[in-house]
């Protein structure tokens, strides 16, 4: 998958959760233990993030430094949420939310990660 289509999916999904978790931190608090302003302002910080990564995913070769900071960014967000786990104590459900968004998040930098050294499709 080239950069531009992985950088698009990350920006899609960030933009989703950033959206979700603005809109439900309160219903979503109690149902996972967590913080609700933790939980709101996680996603007031997603969305320019995602309108970020949306804008280098339009380019038609991204610029390098902006995806090491998507790159950066992401492994920072894992480390954040499982710096979560630790000092909130979410219960069950908040710990699967946690490490499941982690996982997504750290995959997806996987991703990022590996086709930052391959040249687009077409380019020699």
């Amino acid at each position: 998958m080239s950069t531009n289509k992985i950088l698009a999916l990350d920006a899609l999904t960030c933009a989703l959760m950033g959206i979700v978790l603005m809109l439900s931190a309160t219903t979503l608090a109690p149902l996972l233990s967590l913080p609700r302003d933790l939980l709101f302002y996680a996603g007031c910080l997603l969305v320019p993030i995602a309108i970020f990564m949306a804008v280098l995913a339009r380019q038609s070769q991204p610029w390098g430094t902006g995806v090491w900071l998507v790159i950066l960014g992401n492994a920072a967000w894992v480390l954040a949420s499982l710096a979560a786990l630790i000092l909130t104590g979410p219960n069950t459900l908040g710990v699967g939310f946690l490490l499941a968004q982690a996982l997504v998040v750290a995959v997806l930098a996987l991703a990022e990660f590996k086709a930052v050294g391959r040249p687009a499709a077409g380019v020699a």
